[in-house]
């Protein structure tokens, strides 16, 4: 849904950053506005999973040039349990086993934090049980989920389905998907996608990193973006996409080394 008198979510400019001195983003520009999905595809080491965990605060990545405005504020200056308060999410392409914790507490927790970081009061344990049985059906999950540790021994589509469920559960303002469809099968796939579509409102923002167009034809991008080498070469639509599918993407490297 592209709205042209929206709030601007997120504002990149001309970002850069490295790691292990390593430069990874070159000049990344992008704007994403409320009620807007946008998708990033790309071949490998282009810096599209760099540029998610810059945008949550990853402390392995060091931020050299550039700016990054969400909601008017310096995104920047924020420290990552910050950025996430203030309503960025992260699904991990790999979500990490946490034993010894269950997912119920685990939720709870994050849930809570957020609505103290509003000025909120927090939900008491049974009214947190009433809310996540209610978003338990977005990603259509047993309860029995919730008093087993964070993801340990959860099947991949279980963990990127317990992603969604924690993204429903705090409800951020802009959420990032890296790489959210690596590792499911059409079932999970579907399910993952459903949950995403639910969630995605007028007033909230998807970030879509991807390989694959599949992902895209169960979550329907408002813009299309090509990123290589640490910047975004190119922006369409959903038919861009599937342009890629068909072409790859050596014909939008051999256009980007002839306009250079």
């Amino acid at each position: 849904m592209i709205r042209d008198n929206s709030e601007t979510i997120l504002s990149v400019k001309g970002l850069i950053a490295s790691i292990d001195e390593t430069p990874i983003l070159k000049g990344m520009n992008l704007e994403i506005k409320a009620g807007e999905i946008h998708a990033i595809m790309g071949p490998n080491g282009s810096g599209k999973s760099t540029f998610s965990k810059v945008l949550a605060g990853h402390p392995d990545y060091e931020v050299t040039g550039g700016e990054v405005s969400y909601l008017g504020q310096n995104l920047l200056e924020l420290e990552p349990e910050d950025r996430s308060r203030s309503g960025v999410f992260l699904a991990f392409q790999y979500p990490l086993e946490i034993p010894g914790v269950s997912n119920l507490d685990f939720l709870r927790v994050a849930y809570n934090s957020k609505r103290k970081f509003a000025g909120l009061e927090e939900l008491d344990p049974f009214d947190f049980d009433d809310l996540v049985e209610q978003k338990l059906e977005v990603v259509k999950m047993d309860a029995a989920f919730l008093n087993r540790s964070v993801n340990e021994g959860f099947s991949g589509g279980e963990k990127k389905r317990n992603e969604i469920l924690q993204m429903a559960i705090l409800e951020p303002k802009l959420a990032i998907l890296d790489e959210t469809d690596s590792g499911l099968d059409i079932d999970a796939l579907r399910i993952v996608a459903g949950g995403v579509n639910q969630l995605s409102t007028p007033d909230n923002a998807m970030l879509v990193i991807t390989h694959y167009q599949r992902l895209l034809d169960y979550i329907i991008p408002d813009y299309v973006h090509v990123m290589a080498n640490g910047r975004i070469l190119r922006t369409g639509g959903k038919e861009l996409a599937l342009e890629l599918e068909e072409r790859g993407y050596d014909w939008v490297l051999e256009a980007e080394a002839v306009a250079s």
